[in-house]
């Protein structure tokens, strides 16, 4: 995945549409509690990433994008595998968006969802 923290992560894109981004990393052991499990600003990091790729596929030619509001919900800790995030649209609107990332171990069990909200930043006229 393109930038610097995507690549810091390990991030592959799998799929990438408008209406729907997916992407994988490895758990690794610096991505970890001291316990061995996937830390929270881990995941919430790659998802941030993951709906902010998706974010910007919906952009006019010239936009940009940053988060305004970002809320995440963790269910399951992951201690070794393949994780793989899944963005999807709420909202895609001329000056917001909203996407909902949700992480899976390999099993498919929900790690964690995200909530985030996208600004569109608009190209500066003249």
């Amino acid at each position: 995945m393109q930038g610097l923290l995507g690549t810091l992560l390990g991030l592959k894109v799998v799929e990438a549409r408008k209406d729907k981004v997916v992407a994988e990393f490895d758990w690794r052991p610096d991505l970890c509690t001291v316990g061995g499990t996937l830390h929270g600003g881990a995941l919430m990091a790659v998802a941030d990433q993951v709906g902010a790729t998706a974010a910007f596929l919906n952009l006019p030619a010239g936009a940009g994008t940053t988060t305004l509001e970002s809320k995440t919900n963790f269910f399951a800790g992951c201690k070794a595998g393949k994780v793989r995030a899944e963005a999807t649209p709420l909202h895609v609107g001329g000056r917001t968006s909203v996407w909902q990332t949700r992480l899976y171990d390999e099993a498919g069990k929900l790690l964690s969802q995200t909530l985030q909200t996208q600004l569109v930043l608009l190209p500066k006229q003249g």
